[in-house]
Parts: structure tokens; C-alpha cells; sequence
């Protein structure tokens, strides 16, 4: 199985061989776009030039600005709550479950104040948070729902895809992601008001786009009375080369997605009956579609322990691991600039999140993009022979 295949570059030769030229510049965005609403059964879908941007605009489509309060994840990539910043509001940063690692309901409870304007939830590693207690939350503070779904595609929740909850849910297609064209994102919703604004927001805030319109006509822009701006927006528009790919990774999303969940079963066959390392635990009614398959492991002493077991399962011939992100609010630029300005309330420390700060360190993240299973199986393998080795070296 190929990551990218003969279809996606007869997509992409075919959008290079229309030249650019502007009649035809957006056929493959209108195709992508119609075609994820569909697959994600949803009513608008919008395209952008990557996962951040979705969010800074679905922010802004939401009214975020100066003085809000978000309610963002610890434990996830800072591109989460960076938009939040660059909106003017403060991110609120929540703990994480101990066992699932998402975001933690009852983390976001105490986190709300009477400047909450909205709640980013991320699916980890392709699992989904407890959106059942989430959405209670939301409906009595009357807080909007925005799903960070970066690292998840056809993940379920009791019967729902992933991406049918919040007001928005937004998706990624960067390089490591489920479905890729390099670069690119698309922000999904229900409500044709908050399509229109988040369209207008994408696409530099002109009056002849909206929700299901990307774009403006010819007739359109050769009147010389024309008023193209009827707001202010960004240019985060995915381009056509990125819509072409990401239409036959998406056509392909199926098989793509499935591949991830046969490498993690693989691996999670390798960890059974040890106590070494603790896999992510997937709830009854959760269905994760494994970005990466990730493990905590168990020990008193991260600092060492984590290195050693790494450079012990590379000695063996594995691949080697992915670490966590610190979490966002141990980024220098949030320690050091955030954390002094007016407004924000919390702790950057320790006490802030601590199931947080106990996963983070500890937290092994394989990779699942293996298309050859064989492969998968080797490093399984690997795996068990490296967990036996350490152990007996305690």
C-alpha cells in the first residue's frame, strides 16, 4: 500500500494542467469540500491552507476577542491554543484524563469563569473526549464548542464520527496526519451563520463568498463598482494543488485509516500481560483511530528512565519514538510572555495540571504510519524484546 498513490497525482496533474487558469481554480476545493461534508455528515465545509488557521477563524467566527477566556488541553500541541492568543483572549489550560489522556471534563469544569466564551477540545492520538459531559458543560455556561480533530479521522464517540459535536470541528491534512497534501486543513460546522462569517474570514473577508461559495465570479470582479470587502478577514484558502491531493487521500480514507488501526492492534498485542508500559485506554463506545499508538511509562524516574528505554529500543533495532509536546504552558513563550500579562489567572506550574505533568513525561508515542505490516510486526517485536530487557536491567 503506497501513502500517496497513482490516484492523488492524477489529481494533482490534472489541477497543474488546468494552468491555474481562474475558471478553473476551484474545482477540486468545490469537489473536496462537498465531498468531506458528506463523508463527515455535515452541512458546510471550508478548506484552508492548514490546521491552524481553521481554528484561528472558527475563534473569530465565534466572537473570541479581547478579554475571553478559551479552555484548551494541556497536553496537546501548542498550534491548539496559539490562535486563542493571537485572538486577543486567554487560553485557560485544563488537565487531562489519567487513563484516556483527553482533555478532562471535570478539568474544564473548575476552568470556568464568567469571561468563557468557548472550549477547544482535541481528540488525542485519535481517541475522543467525553463529549456527552463536554456539551452539558457548553449548554449550561452557554459556551461554544470548537473540536480539534488534527489527529483523527473516522475516530467514533457511541455511534458518532468524530467532528459531529462542537459548532466547529476542525481537521488537518499536515505531513504526519491520517490524510495529507503536505499542508491543509478544513473547518467543518452546521450553522450556514457561522459558515458565512468563517468563509469570509478564510478568504479576506470578500461579499461574494459564503458559506457554500468560495469563491468570486468574474462577472463579479470586472464591475468596476464592485465592493469586494464587506468585513476583514485573513488569505488562509487551501490552494487547488493542495484540494487535488487531499481529495484522493480522501477517497482513499478508508483504507488509509484502517492501516493505522491494524499497525496499533499490532502493537498492542506486543504489551499485553507486562506492567510496564500502560497503554491508552479506549472507553466503552469510543472507537480511536490511532494517529499514534501511545503508552505511559511506568516508572518513578522519567528523566532517565525514558531516554534509556528509547535508546535501548533503537540498540534493538527499533524505529525509535516520539516524545509529547511539553505542555503548552512550559513553552517559554507562554512562561515568559503569557504568563506575566493582565488578565491571566493560573499557575504556570506544577499544581496547574498535574495529571498532565505526570503523562507528559512519560508519554511513548509510536508511529502507525507503517504500509507494510511486516514491518509493523518487526518492530512489535522489537518492542517486546526491549520491555523484556529493561525490565531485567531495574
Amino acid at each position: 500500500m503506497e501513502r500517496i498513490s497513482e490516484l492523488e497525482k492524477r489529481y494533482v496533474l490534472d489541477a497543474l494542467n488546468n494552468s491555474f487558469e481562474t475558471s478553473k481554480n476551484s474545482i477540486y476545493n468545490n469537489k473536496l469540500e462537498s465531498a468531506f461534508a458528506e463523508t463527515f455528515h455535515t452541512k458546510y465545509a471550508i478548506g484552508h491552507c492548514n490546521g491552524t488557521a481553521t481554528l484561528h477563524v472558527a475563534l473569530m467566527a465565534c466572537g473570541v476577542g479581547l478579554g475571553d477566556e478559551v479552555i484548551v488541553p494541556a497536553l496537546t500541541m501548542s498550534s491548539t491554543s496559539i490562535p486563542v492568543v493571537l485572538c486577543g483572549a486567554i487560553p485557560v489550560f485544563a488537565d487531562s484524563d489519567i487513563d484516556t489522556f483527553e482533555i478532562s471534563a471535570e478539568s474544564i469544569e473548575k476552568c470556568i469563569t464568567d469571561k468563557t466564551k468557548a472550549i477547544i477540545t482535541v481528540s488525542l492520538y485519535g481517541l475522543a473526549p467525553d463529549y456527552d459531559r463536554i456539551l452539558e458543560l457548553c449548554k449550561k455556561h452557554n459556551l461554544y464548542l470548537i473540536e480539534d480533530n488534527a489527529e483523527c479521522y473516522f475516530g467514533t464517540y457511541k455511534g458518532k464520527l468524530v467532528g459531529e459535536f462542537g459548532d466547529f470541528a476542525s481537521f488537518s491534512f499536515q505531513a504526519s496526519k491520517h490524510l495529507t497534501c503536505g499542508e491543509g486543513g478544513m473547518l467543518t460546522t452546521n450553522s450556514e451563520e457561522l459558515a458565512d462569517k468563517a468563509r469570509r474570514l478564510n478568504c479576506l473577508g470578500y461579499a461574494g463568498v459564503s458559506a457554500k461559495q468560495g469563491k468570486i465570479t468574474r462577472n463579479d470582479i470586472q464591475d468596476p463598482n464592485y465592493s469586494r470587502h464587506v468585513s476583514f478577514g485573513y488569505n488562509y484558502r487551501m490552494s487547488e494543488l493542495q484540494a487535488a491531493c487531499a481529495l484522493g487521500q480522501l477517497e482513499r480514507a478508508e483504507e488509509l485509516v484502517q492501516k493505522r488501526i491494524e499497525v496499533a492492534e499490532i502493537f498492542a498485542e506486543a504489551v499485553e500481560e507486562q506492567d510496564l508500559l500502560k497503554p491508552q485506554a479506549e472507553p466503552e463506545g469510543y472507537k480511536n483511530s490511532y494517529w499514534t499508538y501511545c503508552l505511559v511509562l511506568n516508572t518513578d524516574h522519567p528523566e532517565v528512565d525514558w531516554y534509556r528505554f528509547r535508546d535501548l529500543f533503537q540498540k534493538n533495532g527499533g524505529d525509535g519514538y516520539y516524545a509529547a509536546w511539553k505542555l503548552s504552558y512550559n513553552e517559554p513563550a507562554y512562561h515568559d510572555i503569557l504568563q506575566p500579562m493582565d488578565g491571566v489567572w493560573q499557575k504556570y506550574d506544577e499544581t496547574c495540571c498535574p495529571n498532565a505533568e505526570y503523562l507528559q513525561k512519560r508519554m511513548i508515542q509510536l508511529k502507525t504510519n507503517y504500509w507494510d505490516l511486516e514491518e509493523a510486526k518487526k518492530q512489535a517485536e522489537i518492542l517486546k524484546k526491549t520491555i523484556v530487557e529493561f525490565e531485567a536491567t531495574k
